[in-house]
């Protein structure tokens, strides 16, 4: 007679369980293990026990991979089915939750702005302060950093101010020796052109003197003969010949 079929349900004796559990877990690992290699599939096999012990199987060790792409594709599957009912007609259950989120928000700035704040009990208040101080600490933070920069900024401005300043002054000094020193030459080559130019030489008043007195002594010759005469007498004949 041939193998009859076996009825599946569970089996009630507890080591027949076992033994059967035993024999199928060889068999479906032996399985997964010919569908892998034949098909050069990725199979990922996970079994638990009655008692929660582990049994696993995957192709050449990467259960996680494996499991990363099972829900890679299970989450596209769900958005899928997700993006489906919104277009059947969702529209007006998303708009419900959009208006409430607005409405939470609306009120949290209100309370952020110390309005309507008689409703909230002492540990929302609580809370409310705590964010506000970490709000308060992250704006001081920005602002020192801000302040921090344009000092910094500021600084090299001055720098970069003060380093023209002393380049200018310092051309204004090199202009000013070089108006000093063109000064200095020109008055020099003044003084040697002076020193050049030959002074008038003066006039021998002894000569001027001689003459005058001779033009004085023949005005006074011709004037009176008689007196020329008796000076001659006076003379030695000598004279008197070189005198003529």
């Amino acid at each position: 007679m041939g193998r009859g079929r076996v009825q599946l349900k569970r089996i009630e004796n507890k080591i027949n369980r076992q033994v059967t559990f035993s024999k199928r877990r060889s068999g479906l690992l032996k399985k997964a293990h010919e569908i892998s290699v034949l098909c050069d599939a990725d199979v990922a096999l996970i079994v638990f026990s009655t008692k929660g012990k582990l049994f696993e199987y995957s192709t050449d060790a990467c259960m996680e991979r494996i499991l990363e792409r099972y829900e890679r594709y299970s989450f596209a599957d769900r958005q899928l089915d997700a993006n489906e009912v919104d277009q059947n007609g969702s529209w007006t259950l998303e708009h419900a939750k959009l208006k409430a989120r607005m409405e939470v928000l609306q009120r949290n700035q209100r309370h952020f702005m110390g309005e309507e704040l008689d409703n909230l009990s002492l540990r929302e208040l609580q809370n409310l302060e705590q964010q506000l101080e970490s709000a308060l600490k992250h704006v001081r933070s920005r602002k020192n950093q801000l302040m921090f920069e344009s000092i910094s900024e500021l600084q090299k401005k001055d720098k970069a101010l003060q380093e023209q300043n002393n380049m200018l002054a310092k051309k204004v000094k090199e202009k000013e020796k070089a108006v000093a020193q063109q000064a200095q030459w020109e008055q020099q080559n003044n003084c040697q052109d002076t020193s050049a130019i030959p002074l008038p030489q003066p006039m021998r008043s002894s000569n001027i003197r001689g003459t005058h007195e001779a033009r004085s002594s023949g005005r006074d010759g011709e004037g009176n003969p008689a007196q020329h005469r008796g000076a001659n007498a006076l003379l030695p004949p000598w004279m008197i010949r070189h005198l003529e």
